[in-house]
């Protein structure tokens, strides 16, 4: 975090020293803070563009333009997707947009938004639920930083090259990208070889035939120029998300308690849960575009039947079931994690 004085600031300083009378609140009035925050994604993004430039916006207005916050995307202050947490913990940067699922096993708690069909497909309502969730089952792991928001995207969609998957059976034998553990067992137990990577890598890896496709929300697709590379879309359908992914918004806590106590309170004022509501209406509002500009295409989009969204559910519930397990053996309390999971996403969603 880069702190420096305005020169009304150092005219004030200097009549404190010559006086001897420099006051703490002047202290506080005469700093500016500069904040660096990363994130791995164009700056058209969804997230980006509508929740983290205006959240920057917002914090600088809030602060009568002391605190201003920089936003570099696609990784343009080094390293990878996957190093975004320590980065933030460590202060390589003041703060930034992280994925747990991209450090599998590190963040098991979270794995209680990603199982299949549990979310529901309002990423506002259900980012409401996940800071719940995480206040209550998360506390330790996310004192290592200063915890802003924490949201979920929309229902995923498969998006591949040919004809669109109609069937169970239409998934054998895919090479599919997935983005976490869980959506990567969901897409084997389908029949699909999954293919894990950060969402940066799947443009590239599609148009080199690397994978034949793969599951992301709308929303990112047109910064992604998805719909330019693929032939064909499945929308799952139903009020339950077909796989999700957990992200979080925080600060380096260094960073943070550096602040002057005002400054701290613009923060604080700036995060919880209505901030982690504005992450995932971002990505509600980023679907209908992504959905729109693709079916300006020629490409095809096609829903599940009822019938056939239910055979995939019967397929992924032994899924929650065995995360459940693992979740107990790890000493954790899984059943209770799922039940309030599911309930809190409930609560927000009526």
């Amino acid at each position: 975090m880069r702190i420096v004085k305005t020169l009304a600031a150092a005219a004030i300083a200097a009549v404190g020293l010559s006086t001897g009378t420099l006051s703490t609140a002047g202290q506080a009035l005469a700093q500016e803070v500069t904040l660096r925050f990363q994130h791995f994604i164009s700056p058209k993004g969804s997230v980006p563009a509508r929740f983290m430039a205006p959240w920057a916006d917002k914090v600088m207005a809030d602060s009568g333009g002391r605190i201003k916050i920089e936003l570099y995307p696609a990784m343009q202050l080094g390293g990878a997707p996957p190093s975004l947490f320590d980065q933030i913990r460590d202060g390589v940067i003041d703060g930034g947009w992280a994925i747990p699922a991209y450090t599998p096993g590190r963040f098991p708690e979270v794995e209680a938004f990603e199982l299949p069909f549990t979310s529901s497909t309002n990423a506002e309502a259900t980012s409401r639920a996940a800071w719940e969730y995480t206040q209550k089952y998360m506390p330790e792991q996310m004192r290592e930083v200063k915890l802003l928001a924490v949201h979920v995207h929309g229902p995923g969609v498969i998006h591949k090259r040919g004809d669109p998957v109609m069937t169970l059976e239409d998934m054998n034998g895919l090479k599919l990208r997935g983005p976490s553990r869980q959506a990567n067992m969901l897409l084997e137990k389908m029949g699909a070889t999954a293919v894990g990577m950060p969402v940066p890598a799947f443009p590239e890896s599609l148009s080199k035939g690397v994978v034949d496709g793969g599951v992301i929300p709308w929303e990112i697709v047109p910064p992604l120029k998805v719909h330019e590379l693929a032939d064909s879309h499945t929308v799952i359908g139903g009020d339950e998300a077909f796989y999700n992914t957990y992200f979080i918004w925080a600060m380096n806590k260094a960073s943070y308690d550096k602040l002057p106590d005002d400054l701290k309170k613009v923060i604080d004022d700036n995060s919880g849960i209505e901030t982690s509501a504005w992450a995932g209406r971002a990505m509600d509002e980023g679907d209908v575009g992504g959905h729109d500009v693709t079916a300006g295409t020629d490409n095809k989009i096609h829903t599940l039947s009822d019938d056939e969204r239910a055979r995939w559910k019967e397929l992924a519930a032994p899924l929650v079931d065995q995360w459940v397990a693992e979740m107990n053996d790890k000493g954790l309390p899984g059943d209770d994690m799922l039940s309030d999971a599911r309930s809190l996403i409930a609560k927000h969603s009526n």
